[in-house]
């Protein structure tokens, strides 16, 4: 069987750095696309761009056409938010999207800023985005297998694993 690619998005605070790392503790091969792919650049060309702009943070794309081509893995999953997914998107083989309340996401911005005030979303301006694109659904993908991501990590990780197995 070949491997199998999966995208996992949600707005910010949906839980998608979290999900990536315990699929990584668990044994799969789960690529933080916000830290291992991402850069600002136009979504259209790829060409780089200066300054920080929500809808210019894209993921190399032929890093994730590596990945996918590399096939010493069952299943991959690409973990984080890029504007041009649509450039990769007809490769993989499902969506998940991580979907949370605001009061939700906002609590969960606030935490990890907590942890790291350089993190995203500690600025007043970066905490008005993250509120405008959670209404607008900017920058994620208008289909896939919505995910309940409000329940304890560990049962959000396992409804993502059971849609997986079900699709072997």
């Amino acid at each position: 069987m070949g491997k199998r690619n999966y995208l996992i998005g949600g707005v910010s605070g949906a839980g998608k750095t979290s999900v990536c790392t315990e699929l990584q503790r668990r044994g799969y091969q789960a690529i933080h696309g916000d830290r291992e792919l991402a850069y600002q650049g136009d979504p259209t060309t790829g060409e780089k761009t200066e300054g920080f702009r929500p809808e210019h943070h894209i993921w190399d794309v032929e890093k994730v056409q590596a990945f996918i081509a590399n096939k010493d893995e069952a299943v991959t999953f690409f973990c984080g938010g890029s504007r041009n997914f649509s450039q990769f998107l007809e490769l993989l083989d499902g969506v998940f999207i991580l979907e949370v309340d605001l009061d939700t996401s906002l609590r969960r911005i606030d935490e990890r800023v907590a942890l790291d005030p350089t993190d995203w979303g500690g600025r007043p301006e970066e905490r008005e985005i993250s509120a405008r694109l959670y209404q607008t659904k900017e920058g994620i993908p208008s289909s896939g297998i919505v995910i309940d991501a409000t329940p304890p990590l560990v049962s959000v990780v396992d409804e993502i694993l059971r849609h997986v197995q079900a699709s072997a």
